[in-house]
């Protein structure tokens, strides 16, 4: 009886796990996808507040390595709609994306700011909305920093690798990519742009303009393809 017990208890684990973290089992559907939500702000080496929705990196990166083994697990679909975060958690989980061998397929509703934009890109095919937006700026750091060179450097050096990483994975040029992030009047004490889903893939940034059935189609043609 305690094993038994124990078993129940390692489902209902399993099973809550799989609600927080947005699985899906679909036995009747053309083909096994995982769903993958990234929602609210990245969350990486701080805990935010409780009121904040977040998405924490340690549960999306043990995710991301179970997709890539299960073979029962054809493709992956990521439903983005994130304020951005912690910058080095979020890349960190982008590199992943782009390196897995399964078919991706990203899908940006709501939005895709800050470092949600090398989330978007990650994916081997993108989508997003009419009516969602992202968020292009430099990278920023809150609270007291020191005022020395070498901050501005540290700075400087990781909006290389997320200007590399986005114009990498998408048709954006990077001196088009800069334009965006340093551009002035979009935003308020800021500077960077603000682009809707028509616009983003004008850019160049996003593949196509499209919806969750065409994403899902889309996922669907990569699998019968192989990739």
């Amino acid at each position: 009886m305690d094993e038994l017990d124990r078993l129940i208890g390692d489902s209902a684990d399993s099973d809550l796990l799989a609600a927080e973290l947005g699985s899906i089992d679909l036995p009747n559907a053309k083909h096994s996808i995982h769903c993958l939500n990234v929602i609210g702000q990245i969350e990486g080496h701080y805990i935010l507040p409780a009121d904040n929705k977040t998405t924490k990196y340690e549960h999306i990166i043990p995710t991301l390595v179970s997709v890539e083994q299960d073979r029962s697990i054809e493709g992956l679909l990521i439903i983005l709609n994130t304020v951005g975060g912690d910058v080095e958690a979020g890349l960190a989980i982008a590199e992943l994306i782009a390196s897995m061998s399964k078919p991706t397929v990203s899908l940006v509703v709501g939005g895709g700011h800050s470092i949600g934009v090398p989330l978007a890109v990650s994916a081997k095919r993108s989508f997003i909305v009419k009516s969602a937006t992202m968020t292009i700026h430099p990278v920023r750091m809150n609270g007291l920093v020191p005022g020395i060179p070498q901050t501005l450097s540290y700075f400087e050096k990781m909006q290389d690798r997320i200007v590399r990483f986005v114009t990498d994975n998408s048709s954006i040029e990077e001196g088009r990519f800069r334009e965006l992030i340093m551009a002035t009047g979009q935003l308020v004490m800021d500077v960077g742009s603000v682009v809707d889903g028509e616009q983003a893939v004008n850019e160049g940034i996003v593949d196509k303009l499209g919806g969750l059935s065409d994403a899902v189609r889309e996922l669907y043609d990569m699998i019968e393809n192989n990739g």
